[in-house]
C-alpha cells in the first residue's frame, strides 16, 4: 500500500505541474486570439470614419486566419470582398459595400460576445466632428488640385520638350 501511495505521489508531483503548464498555455493562447479579434474589430470600426487605411486593409487581410473557426465572420468577409472586387461601382453598389462592411462588423461583434451590446445601430453610428470632416475634405481637395497641377505641368513640359527637340508642338 505504501508503494502505491509513493507511486501516486510521484505521478502527482510530475503530472500536476505539467497539467498546470498546459492549461496556462491554453488560456494564454485563447486570450491572445481574443486580443487579435478585438484588434481587428477596433481597427475596422475606426475605418468607418477614415475609409481606407493601411491598418484597415491589414485587418481585412488577416480575418481568414484570426477567425478561422468562425464561418459567420468569414462568410461576411467573403461577401464584402466580392463587393469590393467590382470596378466602377455606382452609388447603389457603394451602398451595398457599406452595408456588407457593417454586416462584417456585426458578425465580428457577435463572435466576440457583444451580440446584445453592440447593435446594428451602434455600428452604423459614426461620429465625425464637423471640423475634422472639413479638414478631411480640404485635404482631398488639396490632393486633387496637386494632381491636376502636376498633370498640367507634365503636359507643358512635354509640349516644351517637342519644341526644344525641333518637333511640332501642336
Amino acid at each position: 500500500m505504501d508503494k502505491v501511495l509513493a507511486v501516486l505521489n510521484i505521478i502527482a508531483l510530475v503530472l500536476v505541474p505539467l497539467l498546470v503548464v498546459i492549461m496556462g498555455q491554453f488560456l494564454q493562447d485563447r486570450a491572445e486570439k481574443r486580443k487579435d479579434k478585438q484588434r481587428i474589430f477596433q481597427t475596422l470600426m475606426t475605418a468607418r470614419i477614415y475609409g481606407w487605411t493601411r491598418e484597415g486593409v491589414e485587418a481585412l487581410n488577416i480575418i481568414d486566419v484570426v477567425f478561422a473557426d468562425d464561418m459567420n465572420v468569414r462568410n461576411a468577409w467573403k461577401d464584402l470582398y466580392d463587393k469590393y472586387c467590382v470596378t466602377n461601382a455606382d452609388s447603389q453598389h457603394l451602398e451595398k459595400i457599406k452595408r456588407a462592411h457593417f454586416k462584417l462588423l456585426e458578425e465580428i461583434a457577435n463572435s466576440l460576445g457583444y451580440k446584445d451590446k453592440i447593435t446594428w445601430e451602434t455600428i452604423q453610428s459614426v461620429y465625425i466632428p464637423q471640423e475634422m470632416a472639413k479638414q478631411l475634405e480640404a485635404q482631398v481637395n488639396y490632393n486633387n488640385n496637386l494632381s491636376v497641377m502636376a498633370e498640367n505641368m507634365k503636359k507643358m513640359m512635354s509640349g516644351n520638350n517637342t519644341e526644344i527637340t525641333g518637333g511640332d508642338s501642336k
